[in-house]
């Protein structure tokens, strides 16, 4: 990086902590989009990523957590899972790790969404997966992906069979989702809800 000036040493410096990707991508990432950085996380999500994880690991992580009587993961597997990865299970990373999956359902997974996941978000161990936490947190701060998430929360929070979620649980997406970005009117609109 010796051979860029300060603006862009910053701006790879960024793309690097943010997406969890190795200097020299950053580079390719960053020059592909002309040094813009919202391009250039663009090029990065939109290019197929070698996959570097070995699958017979994820086999092995998802049959730690599944039920042993389905082939899914289900509430108690999700919640060691999270006590593994030292995640509370309602915080906000969880719903971006369930984006990733593109589960469908809210406290399940399918074998196919997990290890899909996995090999998404370029992990094959525990270990790894607890080293990207702040990356995928951090996706929370793009506003495409923000937007992409918060789309997704409200098919995935979805009672099975139902078109729309109860005012409950809508409130809670809202708080989960909007406290990280410290909306000002986030009180107001859920009491507004609370009382028609």
């Amino acid at each position: 990086m010796y051979k860029l000036g300060r603006g862009n040493r910053d701006k790879v410096q960024q793309f690097m902590t943010i997406t969890g990707a190795s200097e020299k991508v950053a580079l390719q990432a960053l020059k592909a989009s002309d040094w813009h950085l919202e391009g250039a996380f663009d090029f990065f999500y939109s290019q197929p990523q070698v996959s570097v994880v070995n699958t017979r690991h994820l086999e092995d992580i998802f049959n730690r957590y599944k039920e042993p009587d389905a082939d899914m993961i289900m509430v108690e597997g999700i919640s060691q899972f999270c006590n593994d990865l030292q995640v509370d299970p309602q915080d906000i990373v969880m719903l971006v790790i369930s984006w990733h999956m593109k589960a469908a359902t809210m406290c399940e997974f399918t074998r196919q969404e997990f290890i899909g996941g996995l090999q998404s978000i370029g992990v094959d161990s525990i270990e790894k997966f607890r080293g990207k936490l702040p990356s995928l947190r951090a996706e929370l701060k793009d506003d495409n992906k923000f937007r992409d998430i918060y789309n997704f929360a409200f098919t995935w929070a979805r009672e099975k069979g139902q078109k729309s979620l109860s005012l409950e649980t809508a409130i809670g997406m809202w708080q989960l989702l909007f406290a990280e970005r410290n909306w000002p009117l986030l009180d107001h609109w859920c009491q507004f809800l609370q009382t028609q």
